[in-house]
């Protein structure tokens, strides 16, 4: 059929038709959507006013401290050992025990040095009826002239002196033969040797006297030994023998530690090792005792540990009530400047979240997230070592922080001057009925109404 010829039903319903139709739709749709020039934009939604307590940071006393570890050691450590050889008879002490010093700990068989000390005395005995001597007379009391012996001698040298002064008076007579002169003065000469000699055997036997005491004192030591006691005040930590068991001089008997005080063992690490000194206070906090200790530095040593590049150290810790075990793991804290200061916020004002650490500032009067750099916690706050500066306001509560404008309660902030701050807030005050306003909104989807707010006034401490 010829297009001139076509109806007007099929016009109608040709594609070009309909295309036309379906973008003239779509046209009009767009254009009803869109806002008039003339309409106004919606208004940000206004920041909420809540009451909170805030803080005022200020340095604050801060005493500085280095925190290392270590653990407790005896003050004492003994392994006692044998002084005689001999086989074991009795066993006082197990592992455990506490012993006084020279209580029995081990005793040897005594029957074979019980009799040295007799072969010893009988000895000495001997030594003091060669010369004379007493029971009850001293050996220094004793002159060799005095002696029995040395009296006879000197006796026949003194009659043979007698006699060569007759005989040299009759040879000046010629009344004497000098064959019998000659004997006469060969006489009075062995006289004399004699008395010498019974002389020198009188001091020997003095000397021998000597020798046969210390035999005796000798004898009467290892009898003594044959039981072994403890050195000083302690607790057995292993015995080493059992009954029977034959011991050489030297051998182990039992372990022996005092445990009254102990020695808190730990090391300073090189940085800090020239402000270390004797004296220091030294807070351990010992593992499984609730309560920490303060102790003082006592001993350093004059080295550093050249494998862990740290100078090892010693405190000393009482232990009356003998509650403290020798091994026990200890955390130190060493106070190396008690003077410093810091600046220190409260513990309820940090936040911490995926890693973060926040609290919550006060900028212009409105509460904003503000990221920190804390360092050591304690019982009075937390150290902030960057983020924030003096005369900065937070908020005390971090839990409870969001955006918005800050109408602040009043804080009562001490300071500790021993450890560092503490902080101490005070009760809302009942006659203020001023409703609190919940959070809102967090810093992400807080609006931003580009005015700035008046700072509300700030109490700090």
């Amino acid at each position: 059929m010829p297009p001139s010829s076509q109806s007007p039903t099929s016009l109608a319903n040709s594609p070009q038709r309909r295309v036309t139709t379906l973008l003239c739709c779509c046209l009009l749709a767009w254009g009803c959507h869109q806002p008039s020039a003339e309409q106004p934009a919606a208004a940000p939604p206004e920041i909420p006013t809540r009451h909170a307590e805030v803080v005022t940071i200020t340095p604050r006393p801060w005493a500085e401290s280095v925190r290392t570890q270590g653990v407790l050691v005896a003050d004492e450590a003994a392994l006692v050992g044998a002084r005689v050889a001999g086989s074991v008879a009795k066993v006082h002490v197990d592992f455990g025990d506490v012993v006084q010093r020279g209580e029995p700990l081990v005793e040897l068989d005594r029957e074979e040095f019980r009799l040295q000390v007799e072969q010893a005395e009988a000895a000495l005995a001997q030594a003091r009826a060669a010369v004379g001597l007493k029971p009850d007379q001293s050996r220094d009391s004793l002159e060799p002239e005095n002696a029995p012996p040395v009296r006879q001698e000197r006796a026949l040298r003194d009659e043979a002196v007698a006699n060569l002064a007759r005989a040299r008076e009759l040879k000046s007579q010629r009344a004497i033969a000098e064959a019998e002169y000659e004997q006469v003065v060969a006489a009075e000469q062995v006289a004399e040797a004699r008395y010498s000699g019974a002389l020198n055997a009188v001091r020997e036997k003095i000397a021998l006297i000597g020798v046969r005491e210390v035999e005796l004192s000798l004898a009467k030591q290892q009898f003594e030994h044959s039981v072994v006691v403890a050195p000083f005040d302690g607790l057995v930590q292993q015995r080493h023998v059992a009954l029977g068991k034959y011991v050489q001089v030297g051998d182990a008997i039992v372990t022996m530690v005092r445990s009254d005080p102990l020695r808190f063992r730990g090391t300073m690490p090189e940085r800090f090792a020239q402000r270390l000194q004797l004296g220091q206070r030294v807070r351990l906090r010992i593992e499984g005792i609730a309560e920490p200790r303060d102790v003082e530095v006592t001993r350093i040593s004059p080295a550093l540990d050249q494998s862990s590049r740290s100078l090892p150290f010693e405190a000393e810790v009482r232990n009356d009530d003998q509650q403290l075990r020798t091994g026990l793991f200890a955390e130190a804290e060493v106070i190396v400047d008690p003077d410093a200061v810091a600046l220190v916020v409260p513990r309820s004002a940090l936040v911490e979240f995926a890693g973060a650490e926040k609290v919550w500032k006060i900028v212009d009067g409105v509460a904003k997230e503000h990221e920190v750099l804390a360092g050591q916690r304690r019982e009075q706050g937390v150290e902030i070592l960057q983020g924030l500066s003096p005369g900065d306001v937070i908020l005390n509560d971090g839990s409870s922080g969001s955006v918005a404008k800050i109408e602040p309660l009043s804080v009562d902030t001490t300071a500790d001057t021993d450890t560092g701050a503490r902080f101490e807030n005070t009760e809302n005050d009942p006659s203020d009925n001023k409703p609190v306003a919940p959070a809102a909104n967090t810093l992400e989807n807080a609006p931003d109404s580009g005015q700035p707010a008046t700072p509300p006034p700030v109490v700090s401490s």
